[in-house]
């Protein structure tokens, strides 16, 4: 093999979009993937219709992004969501915006973003091997090679873009920290953003899922860290669904706070209003027991827990409800608790939180400040962001980056930096 090009390695979205970014600048590239194919992570995100970047200005995105946001000033003002958009409708792929401006494939199809992606580095000559990265060659403070399982890669630059800890199976397994490590780099300890989470009380429910509900989540404060409606599902070891992969990513200080789930099970109602709904349904079924009125409320699971949560006995006629107990129950159906004790595995989080201290990458290029000629990107540094499509755009964006940068250095022997 010969020198004198960029091996980028990862062939996720921060990857592709490095490799194909740095070929069109001139440099020779050679993309290591562990797969068979690229992109797998990206089949499976937005439910498999790929969410790839959210409709919204520059400092809307970074808004949604709590870790580092700053750090990605830079590189998401050269390519923003906009530049994403453009980009992906240049390669051919149609694109829509949905509920909370996240956009999608026309088709809703993760595949098309994935075939173009592929069909670009194959047209634009990019080398793509099947390869699992295990080591660098450094040399005098600069990287010289990539060590693999299936031969040695010389180069001039090298891009990591291996992504995190997140979903494993799709070959996140987090190999880019120990060779970021390798060439000098602190990792942060990484864990799970966008996971589940662990939660006492809620194997009764297990299965049953609820849409158009509330959850705020309280720590030791009485306001809120997050609140949004939309729908979550009960799981045997606690929560999870669309609402509770949000929240999840508000939540990083498990070391020193307890959180709190309040889930509003009525949120277009005040408690007045419930309150003033039994009275007038006392007519009706004046004579049933409360065990089974609850059930015009509530899903059938979820009945005995609220009647167990406000004390009230299930077999009370409906006519002798008293108003403390009215009360109680308009109470717990406006806020049923259940005590947070941890998020899940990484490996069952969507995106990982923690990697390489961004203190240590220049944020214009994402090159190395420790070590020369090396580039980071994507999951594999320590920023992420809520869900809507801002972690697949901090991946394009990081990655547009250093491929623009690695380019520009091998070919002019410029400023690393």
């Amino acid at each position: 093999m010969t020198g004198g090009r960029i091996v980028v390695v990862g062939g996720g979205a921060a990857g592709m979009m490095a490799a194909l970014t740095a070929r069109q600048a001139g440099a020779a590239v050679t993309l290591l993937e562990r797969n068979p194919k690229l992109g797998r992570k990206l089949y499976i995100t937005g439910k498999g219709r790929c969410n790839l970047t959210n409709h919204c200005t520059v400092d809307e995105a970074l808004a949604h992004i709590p870790r580092n946001g700053k750090f990605l000033y830079s590189a998401m003002s050269a390519f923003p969501p906009s530049g994403t958009e453009a980009f992906f409708e240049g390669l051919g792929v149609p694109l829509k915006a949905e509920r909370g401006n996240r956009v999608f494939p026309v088709s809703d199809k993760a595949s098309d973003i994935i075939d173009a992606l592929f069909a670009s580095l194959r047209h634009a000559g990019v080398s793509i091997v099947e390869a699992r990265a295990s080591a660098l060659e450094l040399k005098h403070g600069r990287v010289t090679a990539v060590k693999t399982d299936v031969g040695s890669f010389p180069a001039e630059a090298v891009i990591l873009a291996t992504g995190g800890l997140s979903y494993p199976a799709t070959g996140s397994t987090g190999d880019g920290y120990a060779l970021a490590q390798s060439a000098g780099h602190t990792v942060i300890e990484p864990r799970g953003s966008l996971v589940p989470l662990e939660a006492e009380g809620c194997a009764p429910l297990q299965g049953l899922s609820l849409k158009n509900v509330s959850l705020a989540v309280t720590g030791k404060k009485p306001k809120p860290v997050y609140r949004e409606q939309g729908e979550l599902l009960f799981t045997h070891f606690g929560l999870t669904g669309p609402l509770v992969l949000s929240a999840s990513a508000h939540l990083r200080h498990y070391d020193r706070e307890t959180y709190t789930a309040h889930i509003d099970l009525k949120p277009a109602l005040t408690p007045e209003h419930l309150e003033a709904r039994m009275v007038r349904d006392l007519a009706e079924y004046a004579n049933r027991d409360l065990s089974n009125y609850i059930l015009t409320l509530v899903p059938h699971l979820l009945g005995p827990v609220v009647l167990e949560r406000s004390g009230v006995q299930g077999n009370v006629k409906l006519h002798s409800l008293t108003k403390e107990a009215r009360r109680a129950l308009a109470e717990t159906l406006k806020d049923l608790t259940f005590p947070i004790t941890g998020p899940r595995p990484v490996a069952e989080a969507i995106v990982t939180t923690g990697g390489v201290n961004v203190k240590e990458v220049a944020p214009g290029t994402m090159a190395s400040k420790l070590c020369e000629g090396l580039y980071l990107a994507g999951e594999l540094l320590d920023v992420d962001g809520y869900t809507g499509g801002f972690n697949l755009q901090i991946a394009w964006c990081t990655g547009r980056a250093a491929g623009v940068a690695a380019a520009r250095y091998i070919s002019e022997g410029g400023d690393h930096l």
